[in-house]
């Protein structure tokens, strides 16, 4: 009996230890307890107002580009006449421009938008998610945007033409290592851009 009672007590006394050790701690935390974590933030950027001027210059299309931008001549291998950066300093980002001339020659056309498509697809790998949206221009025609999400180099692309003489094929790049979330504000402000490109677009 007596082996009985020092086991029962033992055990008692151990539970009534972990009770006050828990009771304790809790205490210490305070309210700890109703501790709710912080929604995810990224840093403040401060974004202009929109502002465009014209784009001149010998160029077969004309159209209204931001004021925070310049135009650059495109200098990497295999570039042809009359395309483009539309870049942005302050972003460290370019809109590049590419131009074909469609010549009325369907197959030739529909090449350049099979290409278009691809280029866009490359981005499979690491994009969860693909928007396309079919967009009326002011000049009667109409432009393809595709929204691209996730870390891609470019998160924004689109082409345009009149079907027998031009073709103009749009992607917005970054050269910075800033994850494209962090980005999100900029890329809405230069997807802004982009439309009023697009709506301003004129052919020569």
């Amino acid at each position: 009996m007596t082996g009985f009672h020092a086991t029962r007590f033992s055990i008692r006394s151990g539970f009534v230890f972990i009770v006050a050790a828990v009771y304790l701690a809790a205490c210490g935390r305070g309210d700890s307890s109703a501790y709710v974590p912080k929604p995810k933030g990224y840093n403040r950027i401060d974004l202009p107002a929109h502002a465009y001027r014209p784009l001149t210059g010998p160029y077969p299309y004309t159209f209204e580009y931001s004021k925070e931008a310049r135009i650059l001549p495109d200098t990497f291998p295999g570039a042809q006449p009359h395309w483009i950066f539309v870049h942005y300093p302050a972003f460290k980002a370019n809109v590049q421009l590419t131009y074909h001339a469609v010549r009325n020659d369907p197959k030739r056309l529909a090449g350049m938008i099979q290409d278009a498509y691809k280029l866009a697809a490359r981005h499979n790998e690491k994009a969860f998610a693909f928007r396309e949206e079919v967009v009326r221009l002011p000049n009667g025609l109409k432009a393809d945007v595709i929204s691209i999400a996730g870390e891609v180099p470019s998160q924004v692309q689109f082409y345009t033409t009149d079907t027998t003489t031009h073709f103009l094929r749009g992607a917005l790049y970054f050269n910075i290592a800033t994850k494209n979330d962090s980005l999100a504000p900029v890329i809405d402000y230069l997807r802004k851009d982009i439309m009023h490109m697009l709506t301003t677009l004129r052919w020569k």
